[in-house]
């Protein structure tokens, strides 16, 4: 580590890192380890989202309104707001207000169930389809340009070592893998 807090980059600091000196200096009996790995990765998520996604911006979509579009893509099938809340960690209430925007928008359709009148089951339409199928590469080739800073070798340690977490904290709070 550097003397400025950055792990593996002396001489190079961050926010954290300064944040990191400044609890130092007033508990200097404290391990900070754990502040320097959950606040830049606070920081980083807190970051991207400020510079929202522009790819998707363009096309008047939010992240979590793709997500939700994604969602129903990927799986190729129909579910339900309970399925799409999970599948994109959301809640109930925010799948309801987004579904609403993307079918007045022409991008799903709800149907209900035969069985059971209380309960929707949303497919993308046509146009949902072929909105997503259009913005997938150019999200990718944004998002590729995010990490241009982390050769191939680091994003692959990063994306391993994010994964191994995420496993962990899965199996702690009980959360299934979608």
């Amino acid at each position: 580590m550097g003397e400025d807090g950055a792990v593996g980059r002396p001489g190079v600091g961050d926010t954290v890192a300064g944040v990191v000196r400044q609890w130092r200096a007033v508990h200097p009996d404290l391990d900070t380890g754990p502040m320097e790995v959950i606040g830049r990765i606070n920081r980083c998520a807190a970051l991207l989202q400020q510079a929202e996604d522009a790819p998707l911006r363009h096309a008047g979509l939010t992240r979590p309104e793709f997500d939700l579009l994604g969602a129903l893509r990927r799986t190729g099938l129909e579910l339900t707001p309970g399925e799409l809340a999970r599948e994109t960690f959301s809640s109930g209430a925010a799948v309801t207000k987004r579904l609403k925007q993307l079918t007045e928008r022409g991008l799903v359709e709800r149907r209900g169930d035969t069985r059971d009148r209380r309960v929707a089951h949303v497919r993308l339409t046509d146009t949902g389809r072929g909105l997503v199928d259009g913005i997938l590469p150019e999200q990718l080739s944004y998002e590729t340009a995010v990490l241009s800073g982390l050769d191939g070798s680091g994003q692959r340690e990063l994306a391993t070592l994010l994964g191994d977490l995420l496993v962990q904290l899965e199996g702690r709070l009980r959360v299934s893998p979608v």
